[in-house]
């Protein structure tokens, strides 16, 4: 597919104590499972977006250094946005180990020129599984320098400028959503 993908790594995994990426949970480590989730896509190029680069990234995979000062992941789409060479980018958070390729298969298929797509349970956007548009990228830069570093608040703007198109999550692809902070949420499943 003619789509970048980032996976978003540069939380600093406060309520975690310790680097959610490298967190084990069924054998292998947070990083290597969305890896191998995006390689399964075949998308054209893969970023690991982060403050530093970090030293479980595969020597394959770019490196794009958050917008400093980093502010979520924020920064790393915007940063992102700036080095892609296709017309779209595919998000996808660190800390969420339940999305299914077949899933993000799904959004691949719905982006249209110019126009990315945003999954949404109920009324709450999840801008770090989405695809965003190359058109988007001046949006995410006035967003950082306009000090409103709300996702949520820049994902209804992208949208109601039709740069994203919205996505009801069905009830049976909730729990691909549902992100690690705790390790407790890798014992509980």
């Amino acid at each position: 597919m003619n789509i970048s993908t980032v996976l978003l790594a540069g939380g600093e995994s406060r309520r975690m104590g310790e680097d959610k990426a490298t967190l084990l949970f069924r054998g292998k480590r947070l990083w290597q499972i969305q890896l191998e989730t995006l390689r399964k896509l075949k998308l054209a190029e893969i970023f690991v977006s982060a403050r530093t680069d970090p030293s479980w990234r595969p020597d394959h995979v770019q490196f794009v250094a958050d917008v400093p000062p980093s502010h979520g992941p924020l920064s790393g789409l915007a940063a992102s946005l700036d080095r892609i060479g296709t017309g779209h980018l595919l998000a996808l958070a660190i800390d969420m180990p339940f999305m299914a390729e077949n899933y993000l298969r799904s959004l691949c298929d719905r982006i249209e020129p110019g126009r990315g797509v945003l999954p949404k349970i109920d009324n709450r956007a999840e801008p770090v599984v989405a695809i965003y548009p190359l058109e988007a990228r001046v949006d995410f830069r006035c967003a950082l320098a306009s000090g409103d570093f709300s996702l949520q608040t820049l994902t209804r703007r992208l949208t109601d400028a039709g740069k994203l198109r919205t996505i009801a999550v069905s009830d049976e692809a909730r729990d691909f959503f549902v992100n690690v902070n705790q390790a407790a949420d890798l014992q509980s499943r």
